[in-house]
């Protein structure tokens, strides 16, 4: 076969994986139509889980407002074990016109709640439930897991590898900066980096944007 005749081939080659990848990625979408969506609490209209996921699990127990789409691969649960009983319902809760960016992972075992309009970077984890090592006779993994719920307000944006734990509180128009740890309560309109995550910058209405020392 000459060099010509190979270019030939492997551009269609080529070509073909693409389409074939890029029809995977549009059939294999979870929608509310859908029989993964079906299985969802709640799943709103116009809202897209993108191929391919990570891990879903417990979906009875996850409810996903309208027109919110969740980026490819990300992991999506609640409880510890596909088939578990959870104690609330929802146990995992996402708004309208939300953004969940790729490689994310919303963990939930007791209540995370999502607000509307909320955006997140890719690789973002949110999770309310921990490990505990207040015993140091016991291997962490055999100690209790403590849950807290945690809420992020509605016009929030948390920036690539953000970390929210659990018992944490973000406010409404929060920026959480790239990497941050959330671990506490971050007031409406403030901008807040680091780990831990505290805030730098804050907006209201009798000051206007300020710096926080």
């Amino acid at each position: 076969m000459s060099n010509r005749l190979q270019g030939i081939v492997k551009r269609g080659a080529g070509e073909a994986v693409h389409w074939a990848w890029e029809t995977a990625i549009e059939c294999a979408a979870i929608g509310p139509h859908s029989r993964r969506g079906r299985r969802f609490g709640r799943f709103g209209l116009n809202s897209v889980i993108c191929f391919p996921t990570n891990t879903v699990f417990n979906e009875q127990f996850i409810h996903i407002g309208e027109g919110t789409m969740i980026g490819p691969q990300v992991t999506l649960s609640a409880g510890m074990v596909p088939g578990q009983a959870c104690i609330s319902d929802p146990v995992v809760k996402i708004g309208d016109r939300c953004l969940i960016g790729k490689g994310s992972g919303i963990v939930g075992h007791f209540e995370i709640v999502i607000g509307n309009d909320v955006w997140t970077g890719h690789h973002v984890y949110i999770t309310d439930q921990n490990h505990d090592y207040r015993d140091v006779t016991r291997p962490i993994s055999q100690q209790s897991m403590p849950e807290r719920s945690v809420t992020i307000g509605d016009g929030s944006w948390l920036g690539f590898g953000a970390v929210v734990l659990p018992g944490a509180r973000i406010g409404k128009h929060v920026v959480i900066g790239a990497n941050s740890v959330v671990a506490g309560e971050i007031a409406d309109y403030s901008v807040a980096v680091g780990s831990p995550a505290r805030v730098v910058k804050r907006w209201t209405e009798e000051r206007g944007w300020f710096t926080v020392d």
